[in-house]
């Protein structure tokens, strides 16, 4: 475990869900030596069964496997749970563990659902009244190249926000939707590539630029079949500050691109690419001979002046597949606000604006108009059957192309 600092009391923590994601927080659990692992939950047993596995062979105590959450709370002490089940599930679940009376980790997003938005909120609020800490992971906050960008923009180093271009380019093979039954269904996924691949994007995105008023999309199914949600999506965003924001998100985009953001403003720019902060400048950083009237040719990058003011973290880019390093600075941050008993970083209502932001698209995108995020957060569009392509489109139709 590489974490040095020592917990004055362990926690115990319970895994909902033991598939990619859930194996993803067991290992970023792992570098916090006051975390401890009890319970895995699993409706499929031989998935817990092999992560309990996993656990025991790295030399830590072999948790319980469960079937449900009711019966891993009422067998083995848990203080903390950890939900990285299918989207459509976390709601339900996060609600029966903080009426538990347990710390909550939601893996994103919130859920697929906005009918239940007041009760999580109401729960979450309730909660972190009594010291209990509601999370919902957004480990691309915590970055190195996201807290340069965040903390120059509430400086106001990037002057007035006048816009930004977020955009995930990403590829998913035909097998991967084909690998599990919920994969690429409105019920459980939620949506497609804004959702599911987007939603971190979309996040950062309005953590930068403040308040979103209203958003404009076009979303289609392009280069997959059998499958409900988009793989492609568009969408114009207008701010409360009156920012304008492109966003943009595919997993039709073969090989695989990166996902990049780029924020703007009157006295400065960044772009974050890879989760690396590829450009920074700002002028209250530059050198005059560096100014241009024209700023056609941009000025001189100071991302490594920048990243220089965080040199106890990893500044590049790391596979999340070999170590979670994303999920591990927000643990980090997890488990200071448990120990202070305060709000984590990212609050449920953070979390639920997000969604109601991929929702506002959807909406959108399948009525073909502009749409209000108020009117969507207020339940105006609950009762909208949300599809691919809008209502404009017969569903086993792409463009230019006849089912």
């Amino acid at each position: 475990m590489s974490e040095t600092s020592n917990a004055q009391s362990q926690i115990r923590a319970a895994i909902v869900g033991c598939g990619v994601i859930g194996r993803t927080h067991s290992a970023a659990a792992r570098e916090f030596p006051e975390i401890v692992i009890t319970a895995l939950v699993d409706v499929v047993p031989e998935a817990s069964e092999a992560l309990a596995a996993k656990i025991e062979a790295n030399g830590d105590p072999k948790p319980a496997v469960f079937t449900t959450l009711a019966e891993a709370l009422a067998a083995v002490p848990v203080g903390l749970v950890i939900i990285s089940t299918p989207s459509g599930l976390h709601i339900q679940q996060a609600l029966e563990a903080l009426d538990a009376g347990k710390h909550v980790v939601i893996e994103k997003p919130l859920d697929v659902d906005l009918s239940k938005a007041d009760e999580i909120l109401a729960a979450a609020e309730a909660a972190e009244a009594k010291g209990l800490v509601a999370t919902v992971i957004s480990q691309h906050r915590f970055d190195p190249a996201s807290r340069v960008v965040d903390e120059a923009s509430r400086a106001g180093r990037f002057g007035t926000l006048t816009s930004a271009v977020a955009s995930v380019s990403w590829w998913r093979s035909q097998s991967y939707y084909d690998s599990g039954a919920w994969r690429g269904t409105w019920a459980m996924d939620g949506g497609g590539a804004i959702m599911n691949q987007g939603v971190h994007t979309v996040d950062l995105l309005l953590w930068f630029l403040g308040r979103p008023v209203e958003i404009s999309a076009k979303t289609a199914l392009l280069a997959h079949e059998g499958v409900e949600v988009e793989d492609t999506a568009v969408a114009t965003v207008t701010f409360e500050s009156g920012a304008l924001a492109v966003l943009h998100a595919t997993t039709a985009a073969y090989p695989g691109l990166t996902v990049r953001l780029q924020v703007m403003g009157s006295k400065g720019s960044a772009v974050i690419d890879n989760d690396d902060l590829a450009y920074f400048h700002a002028s209250d950083a530059a050198d005059p001979s560096e100014s241009s009237a024209m700023g056609i040719l941009g000025g001189g990058n100071q991302a490594a002046v920048e990243l220089a003011k965080y040199p106890d973290d990893k500044v590049e880019a790391l596979d999340p597949t070999v170590y979670p390093a994303g999920h591990v600075r927000q643990y980090r941050d997890i488990l200071a606000a448990i120990r202070e008993g305060r709000p984590a970083g990212v609050t449920v209502r953070d979390a639920l604006t997000a969604l109601a932001t991929v929702r506002a698209l959807y909406v959108s995108a399948t009525l073909g108009q502009p749409v209000l995020i108020a009117d969507v957060i207020a339940g105006k569009y609950n009762d909208v059957e949300v599809r691919t392509g809008g209502s404009a489109s017969h569903p086993d139709t792409r463009a230019g192309v006849s089912a």
